[in-house]
């Protein structure tokens, strides 16, 4: 990777994000020997401009930020790191530089679901429950996205709220299912959302 340390008069700008939620959680400052240290040690080091030497995220507290992945943007002059943090980034102790939670949205799930599923649909492995239902077909798959949906209509008439969030999970997770068995997939369904939200839509 070729980056150009000259533009800065030996720095280059480090931007962190969380590999996982994909927050951005600090930026830092690099020259070529912070860099070549965090390559080698795979804990992100960065040039201290106000104590003029390297520093290494989290040599006093603990908190290192151990790298995962470091990409390089159109001018190679400003990097991209993607971490795992050990605690919280911020000498102030909140999880990012700029005091919000290094949370990821729960719905993002949905992806990394249907991503496991298709998995299971392209090797089949013995023993599995989704397996099962793709061998048994079509019909049965949709059968089974009706069965769910009953049982959290029937929950959410006469049940609990803790039992119709377990149906409607069945139901959900079942329908992503019938949806890869289809080749389709559940961010198709988000985008028909999104374009039904616009106010110009207007119903097929």
């Amino acid at each position: 990777m070729t980056i150009d340390f000259n533009k800065m008069n030996g720095l280059v700008p480090a931007i962190i994000q969380d590999a996982d939620t994909q927050k951005v959680l600090m930026l830092g400052y690099m020259n070529e020997e912070a860099y070549e240290k965090t390559v080698e040690t795979g804990k992100v080091t960065f040039f201290s401009r106000t104590k003029n030497r390297l520093w290494t995220k989290g040599e006093s507290s603990g908190n290192f930020l151990e790298v995962m992945s470091i990409k390089n943007d159109c001018d190679n002059d400003t990097l991209l790191i993607q971490v795992h943090p050990t605690g919280p980034v911020c000498h102030t102790g909140t999880d990012t530089c700029w005091g919000e939670k290094n949370e990821s949205n729960p719905l993002t799930f949905l992806s990394e679901l249907q991503d496991f599923i298709e998995k299971r649909h392209e090797e089949m492995p013995e023993g599995s429950y989704t397996t099962s239902l793709f061998k048994d077909g079509l019909n049965r798959m949709a059968q089974k996205v009706g069965e769910e949906a009953l049982e959290a209509v029937i929950e959410a008439v006469n049940g609990t709220n803790d039992r119709l969030i377990y149906e409607g999970s069945d139901m959900l997770y079942h329908l992503i299912v019938l949806l890869t068995a289809k080749g389709l997939r559940i961010e198709q369904m988000v985008n028909e959302l999104k374009e039904r939200h616009q106010p110009n839509w207007k119903k097929h």
